[in-house]
């Protein structure tokens, strides 16, 4: 009989090769278009990339280990190896979580009305992308440097101590007052993008309603307002937030609380990983199913195939 901890395995495995595949498509889509039809390009191509970059390393570097473990595997990878991976689990979920606040914030800049006081972001915004993108990237790893020497290869699974604890991976944390001021600030942070990202949402929602009314009169009455283009933007955006802030505070919550145990659970742990694998896993295909370059890509290259025979 197959065991709890390798049915865990196998949902882990199928959970990453999707998130892989669907980041690696999107990936192969950003760069055919700045390839092979560059006047198609969007500023929030370089946002997606990087959320895509990301997403792309949260799925190995949290994946790869646990489904290890899963299946009794224990991963050697000395002090280097532990360090490398949970720093990298930590940057790059700070970075998924900051370009998705990013893209949210841009796009209702975007359709920010133009008699609006914030019109003058449209021009200004996107040349503010790849810096704050690359200053991101650089405050994270700044941040979590604390996790480099802190962190040590978990020699003896069954030596629980004070901090966080993992199979393969464990966190000293003599002080008390440290583990609570480190977390305390990354709670801020964190809150402070959610909300961004909220707002930024409701934002466009109220846009997009304001417009869909405006609208309706020059509307034909046989279209139903659930096909309407206003309806599915604003569907995608409640459903991408949605899906961000649920997998991203449940697994906030998890860590708090292993943070704070001083006992061992491996289970948990895993459970946890799993969660914050999630949305990486989902985003890419929510991201293709709302654009509509895909279906214009493969109309013209029906149109090749047509005139080639």
């Amino acid at each position: 009989m197959i065991s709890s901890d390798k049915i865990f395995g196998i949902f882990f495995f199928f959970q990453i090769c999707i998130g892989l595949m669907g980041n690696s498509l999107l990936f192969i889509l950003y760069m055919y278009i700045f390839l092979i039809l560059p006047h198609k390009k969007k500023p929030t191509d370089v946002i997606l990339i990087h959320l895509t970059f990301a997403n792309t390393l949260t799925l190995v570097f949290r994946g790869v280990p646990n489904i290890l473990l899963s299946f009794g595997i224990s991963p050697k990878m000395g002090d280097i190896g532990c360090k490398a991976v949970i720093y990298i689990q930590r940057v790059t979920r700070s970075i998924s979580l900051y370009t998705t606040s990013l893209q949210s914030t841009f796009q209702a800049v975007t359709i920010t009305l133009s008699n609006s006081k914030w019109v003058w972001l449209k021009i200004k915004f996107s040349t503010f992308i790849q810096p704050s993108l690359l200053f991101s990237w650089i405050i994270n790893m700044v941040i979590y440097s604390e996790i480099i020497l802190r962190n040590v290869a978990n020699r003896n699974i069954t030596d629980a101590r004070s901090g966080y604890s993992a199979a393969y991976c464990k966190t000293d944390a003599p002080h008390h007052h440290i583990v609570a001021t480190f977390l305390s600030a990354i709670f801020t942070r964190d809150l402070f993008h959610l909300s961004l990202m909220t707002c930024s949402s409701i934002y466009m929602v109220n846009i997009l309603f304001r417009h869909r009314k405006t609208a309706q009169h020059v509307r034909s009455t046989i279209q139903s307002s659930q096909g309407s283009p206003e309806i599915k933007a604003i569907n995608f955006i409640l459903m991408l937030v949605s899906c961000f802030v649920f997998f991203y505070w449940t697994n906030t919550f998890l860590t708090v609380y292993l943070f704070s145990v001083s006992g061992n659970n491996w289970k948990l742990e895993s459970f946890g990983n799993y969660i914050a694998s999630c949305y990486p896993s989902i985003c890419p295909f929510l991201l293709m199913k709302n654009e509509n370059r895909i279906s214009r890509i493969n109309y013209i290259k029906t149109r090749i195939r047509i005139f080639s025979f």
